[in-house]
């Protein structure tokens, strides 16, 4: 993998109870334990079908076992590699859609989302947006809005968890420029510079929405297939 590349992988999350055992073995205690704490089937598979391929790419990425990676979280809940700090990765999943964004010496975010309608959208764009993202997503047509918000959306959503805060950040303090959407006007102060943060869209299918944001400078995707078990 080139020093300049970030690897996004990304596929569907099946869920199915055939591969639910050899996804679960290689999870650690801690991630299994969660794994019981959720009671809903469905999002149980989910979770542990999710975290045993993050686990599939890295051991792919570092050429060890899955089951030997040791993932901790920092203070503010963002996931790090203990042994290979160098490597940074980060993980988004909507319903069955799934991406993890792969790279080194760097920081990044990753976010996915299903552009659905949702009847408070213009309540959150208030809430959640600067004013002059605000401004440019109230003059759009009605045909554009659901898209356009979730390609804001997603970008934030992945700038808070590239500086590893979360939404606690605060979603109206980075904003995103209008006119290229690939820059940010604003970012909170503890962030550093706006100008040094990147936001790309990742081409999924049609009625998703991707976006990866990092703080490096020279970037190139590469789209990876999830792995199976």
């Amino acid at each position: 993998m080139k020093t300049d590349t970030i690897q996004i992988w990304h596929g569907t999350v099946v869920a199915d109870d055939a591969h639910y055992p050899t996804y679960r073995r290689i999870l650690d205690a801690v991630e299994q334990a969660h794994a019981e704490t959720i009671k809903n089937p469905l999002p149980r598979k989910r979770y542990v079908e999710v975290h045993g391929r993050l686990r599939m790419v890295l051991a792919q990425t570092l050429n060890v076992p899955p089951e030997t990676i040791n993932i901790q979280k920092t203070e503010h809940g963002k996931p790090y590699l203990v042994d290979t700090p160098e490597w940074v990765f980060n993980l988004s999943h909507s319903a069955n859609a799934t991406v993890i964004a792969v790279a080194r010496n760097c920081q990044l975010g990753v976010d996915v989302e299903f552009c659905k309608p949702r009847t408070s959208l213009a309540g959150l764009v208030d809430k959640c947006f600067g004013e002059e993202e605000i401004a440019y997503w109230k003059q759009l047509p009605e045909d554009r809005k659901v898209t356009e918000f979730y390609r804001f959306w997603t970008r934030k959503e992945a700038f808070v968890k590239a500086t590893g805060r979360g939404i606690a950040l605060g979603l109206s303090h980075c904003v995103i420029n209008p006119e290229n959407q690939g820059q940010f006007l604003r970012v909170p102060a503890e962030c550093g510079q706006a100008s040094k943060w990147h936001a790309l869209d990742v081409a999924l299918a049609p009625g998703i929405c991707s976006a990866l944001v990092t703080d490096k400078d020279s970037v190139g995707i590469e789209l990876m297939d999830l792995p199976e078990c």
